[in-house]
């Protein structure tokens, strides 16, 4: 395969920053408040959105509801660190007429409901469809669980069927627990029934194969040879576009397909020959594995991994970590913000 052909993005969410008010365990984006306060501008968002309306698809019950792997969600990091920002990016989105717009957060800045109602009318006003709001016990070691509450309340009374909570499970236990504040995830475990377990929906990837590895079977390299990533490098529902106009395929933290201030090109094929761990991987990741032994001298990993995505970071990771500068690990500060110590916040 000379070129890797890309299909336009039916669904995309738009990173305006990694930095984050939190340093989760489950992150896939290795978000954090380490990282440098990079946001994308308001000229990089315009560029983007008007290219993105004309090929976004609306939410299956249309372009005024949402879904989360439909029309364009904007996140981070977490998007109201830069509130200004954030509602320049819906303001953008309505000129276009994008449809299925909505927000991802972690609800840290709902300290009172006035402060709720105000950002989330104001967001609604100016042309946003929809609110996402994370419930996790990750999240929970660092946002108040009043004001996760506090955002789905108020969020419903905003937006109503348009108030999307993911999980809705954790809401509910973290409420039978009578919480109220921060909890570490270990007191969590200790707190909760062991049936939690059963319900969490957790990508093996990102920051959570190094914090969480402990919850997965691991196996050796060898057992996820033979296993491209074709599919997951090429889908068009739900992909990244960074702040640095990094092109992410689904939710492969660290992997830039190319920069989107050459967005048509991108679209045209991707040269291959220019990219050899984007080539690497579209055949079978064993000669991802066999470039970090044979190259960069990587040693396995004597207790395995937990899913060909963890494999893969770490190979990646170890690449970087060795001072190479390969193209397509962008960006590099992904690959250092993945084992940061847990951050707290006031």
């Amino acid at each position: 395969m000379e070129k890797l052909l890309l299909p336009k993005p039916s669904s995309i969410g738009l990173i305006l920053s990694y930095r984050c008010t939190s340093c989760c365990k489950h992150c896939m984006y290795a978000s954090s408040p380490y990282w440098p306060n990079d946001w994308i501008s308001l000229n990089e968002l315009d560029h983007l959105v008007s290219k993105l309306s004309e090929t976004i698809s609306p939410a299956p019950l249309g372009p005024k509801s949402v879904s989360i792997n439909s029309g364009l969600h904007f996140t981070g990091g977490e998007p109201f660190t830069n509130y200004p920002l954030l509602l320049g990016a819906v303001k953008i989105a309505r000129k276009y007429n994008v449809p299925s717009t909505f927000v991802e957060t972690n609800c840290f800045w709902c300290t009172s409901d006035d402060v709720a109602r105000r950002h989330l009318t104001e967001l609604k006003d100016s042309g946003l469809n929809g609110i996402l709001v994370s419930v996790n016990p990750f999240i929970l070691e660092y946002v108040p669980f009043e004001r996760t509450e506090r955002g789905v309340n108020v969020g419903y009374e905003v937006f109503q069927e348009n108030l999307m909570v993911y999980q809705e499970y954790y809401r509910t236990l973290f409420k039978s627990l009578n919480l109220k504040t921060t909890l570490p995830f270990e007191d969590f475990m200790r707190k909760a029934n062991t049936s939690w377990a059963y319900h969490i929906e957790l990508l093996p990837m990102g920051r959570a194969v190094y914090k969480l590895d402990k919850l997965f079977k691991k196996y050796p390299a060898k057992y996820f040879f033979d296993q491209s990533c074709f599919l997951e490098l090429t889908r068009e529902w739900h992909v990244h576009i960074d702040n640095y106009g990094n092109y992410i395929p689904g939710y492969c933290g660290g992997i830039s397909l190319g920069n989107t201030r050459n967005f048509e090109s991108l679209f045209e094929g991707i040269a291959l020959d220019n990219l050899p761990i984007i080539k690497a991987l579209t055949t079978d990741i064993q000669t991802l594995y066999n470039i970090g032994v044979k190259e960069f001298n990587y040693k396995e990993q004597v207790e395995g991994y937990i899913s060909k995505c963890h494999l893969c970071l770490d190979l990646r990771k170890h690449i970087i970590e060795e001072g190479s500068k390969f193209i397509e690990l962008k960006p590099t500060e992904f690959y250092k913000n993945l084992l940061q110590s847990p951050y707290s916040t006031p």
